[in-house]
């Protein structure tokens, strides 16, 4: 193993995808390396100071749907990513109940293992037909298809531009590709005209590297971290003038945004084809477990040699594939329609609490909130465990510790179907009076 003075001082550049120029390549001397050994020491496995404060988690007794028993506390769910209420749906459970009858619970193989099954290529088949791609591919961990297919297309030497607030899976597939990555600011067109132009210039001083140089541009549909929608038409744009292929994770858009809940594509009426790929979960909308990929069948076949969770994960249960096929049925402009009627409804009965900021666009269903003052992680998990006490379900957001761009603390309120314009107005109300008593509680503890 030869060791450089480029390993030596790239640090976490080269662990994130280093925008910098090639250092010295010349390699340490026996004497550098020695001291360089002497004066390594090892992190912990476990961060000083972390071990027991793991947080107390809610125990769920019952179905996550409208309502939730936490610790034998029946409470109104605003925490649940069933935006669109298929937990519980009889029809559904009757579906996944005659797919257990009929192939057992697990598949027990990967995709090219003897794991694929019948249901797999009929909701793989659903999912192309009505995203209007030529084909889909389908995961078994919604978490594992964005981190799985960027590194399938995108490798070392290729060029990454990527929205900051983009989820943890999208950070983790970038990491994986080991690309050159350029964050712009949040939806911020303008920043990232910048960096595109930056590229362009480099471009054309070495155009023989750039000629064998993939570009890509990957973000959120609808952000996870900010309840935001990106602006599609805007990146079309520039993907036409720069020449870089679109990206697009759908996760928290699919069966939300769109007449037909198709997400961004149909929400702004563009083409479909302007975007390479598509990338949605199961676990929300439809209320199942596993993701999907879909595009053309030229760009999707290559994740079944390539993309490392389809390749070498067990397949999907077919319960679960059984369960998305039926879920599928329940989609209808209705009941999209009632959704964002919802969503409009929640953000304007925020919007009239003086004690919180709201970040988060009037049509998503991701609301986060964030204190005038005190906006804590502590203070917040507090007005959670009040919410509890009253029968109510909230939740703080949580990142991790290796999030590449720190996140303010909020409190992520969710909203879904099953929800009445009642419902929606006196929970609000509720959350502005915990505020209200978390803060009396607060100032009566500190005189």
């Amino acid at each position: 193993y030869k060791t450089t003075h480029t390993e030596q001082s790239s640090g976490i550049n080269a662990e994130y995808g280093s925008t910098g120029s090639p250092g010295d390549e010349t390699p340490l001397t026996e004497k550098e390396m020695e001291k360089l050994i002497a004066e390594w020491t090892p992190e912990p496995l476990v961060p000083v100071g972390a071990a027991g404060k793991e947080l107390p988690v809610p125990v769920i007794e019952s179905k996550v749907g409208k309502y939730v028993t936490i610790d034998g506390k029946e409470c109104l769910n605003l925490a649940t990513m069933n935006f669109l209420g298929m937990i519980g749906k009889r029809e559904i459970e009757e579906a996944a109940i005659e797919s257990v009858q009929k192939y057992g619970v697990g598949s027990c193989g990967p995709r090219g293992f003897y794991g694929t099954i019948d249901v797999h290529l009929m909701l793989e088949e659903k999912l192309a037909e009505y995203m209007e791609c030529e084909e889909a591919i389908i995961y078994s961990y919604g978490f594992a298809t964005v981190a799985s297919a960027i590194p399938a297309y995108s490798k070392r030497g290729d060029i990454i531009f990527c929205d900051r607030e983009v989820c943890y899976a999208i950070q983790k597939g970038i990491l994986a590709s080991r690309s050159t990555v350029f964050y712009y600011n949040h939806n911020d067109m303008e920043h990232l005209v910048e960096l595109l132009e930056i590229q362009a210039k480099k471009d054309k001083k070495n155009p023989k590297k750039a000629r064998v140089t993939n570009r890509f541009l990957v973000t959120e549909g609808l952000f996870v971290n900010t309840g935001q929608i990106t602006n599609l038409p805007k990146l079309i744009e520039l993907k036409q003038k720069y020449k870089f292929r679109i990206f697009l994770d759908e996760s928290y858009s699919f069966g939300v945004l769109g007449e037909k809940g198709r997400g961004l594509t149909e929400f702004y009426n563009v083409d479909r084809r302007n975007v390479d790929m598509i990338v949605g979960s199961m676990e929300f909308s439809l209320g199942s477990v596993g993701g999907f990929a879909c595009g053309s069948s030229f760009v999707i076949r290559h994740q079944r040699l390539a993309g490392q969770g389809y390749v070498f994960s067990a397949s999907l249960p077919p319960l679960h594939a059984s369960m998305v096929i039926k879920a599928m049925d329940y989609f209808d402009k209705d009941l999209f329609a009632k959704l964002i009627d919802n969503c409009k409804t929640a953000h304007k009965a925020l919007e009239s609490l003086d004690t919180i900021k709201i970040a988060g666009d009037p049509l998503s269903p991701l609301k986060h909130i964030r204190l005038i003052d005190n906006n804590s992680e502590e203070a917040l998990r507090e007005i959670c465990a009040l919410g509890r006490e009253n029968n109510l379900a909230l939740t703080v957001a949580t990142y991790t510790s290796t999030e590449l761009f720190a996140k303010e603390p909020s409190i992520r309120v969710t909203v879904n179907t099953e929800l009445t314009e009642q419902e929606i107005t006196t929970s609000v109300q509720k959350i502005g009076s915990l505020i209200y008593q978390y803060m009396a509680r607060d100032i009566s503890d500190g005189s």
